[in-house]
């Protein structure tokens, strides 16, 4: 089950449900574990892929291509720049502030006559129930306005 709070948007004087997350995020090797019990392989061989796709995906994505992941999604590099009003102002290096990676999610099934495309990391039937417990119990991986960090 998912969790959702209240917060107060005071600049629109409005409530909203907002999801949190609890405790830690899940590790790596956890993730790893579940794999292999669920697979004929190994929880060594789990960790070592798991382990070098960041470098795998960082080196098409530098080749300016995008990376897709069956029954994921898709990640590719985007820019935070800043932008001159003079054509003869530019510079690359000068306006650019940040790389980010983009990840949308994988869509299943299409957008047409009222049928919606599904996600598969966001299943349909998520049963959200109202946070109960104390901001401190919430992870460190709150965002600034409580939206959880990937």
């Amino acid at each position: 089950m998912s969790y959702y709070k209240w917060q107060h948007n005071e600049k629109l004087g409005v409530y909203f449900p907002q999801a949190v997350v609890q405790g830690e995020p899940v590790s790596t090797k956890k993730i790893a574990e579940r794999l292999a019990r669920i697979s004929t392989v190994s929880l060594a061989d789990v960790l070592a892929v798991l382990a070098e796709m960041p470098g795998v995906l960082s080196d098409y994505m530098s080749q300016g291509k995008s990376v897709r992941l069956d029954g994921l999604g898709t990640f590719r590099y985007t820019l935070e720049t800043t932008g001159v009003q003079n054509e003869e102002d530019r510079d690359f290096q000068k306006q650019l502030k940040a790389v980010r990676v983009s990840f949308v999610p994988q869509r299943e099934g299409a957008v047409s006559r009222g049928i919606a495309a599904t996600r598969p990391l966001v299943p349909n039937d998520i049963e959200w129930i109202e946070w109960q417990g104390k901001d401190e119990d919430l992870g460190e991986d709150e965002g600034e306005q409580g939206i959880p960090n990937p």
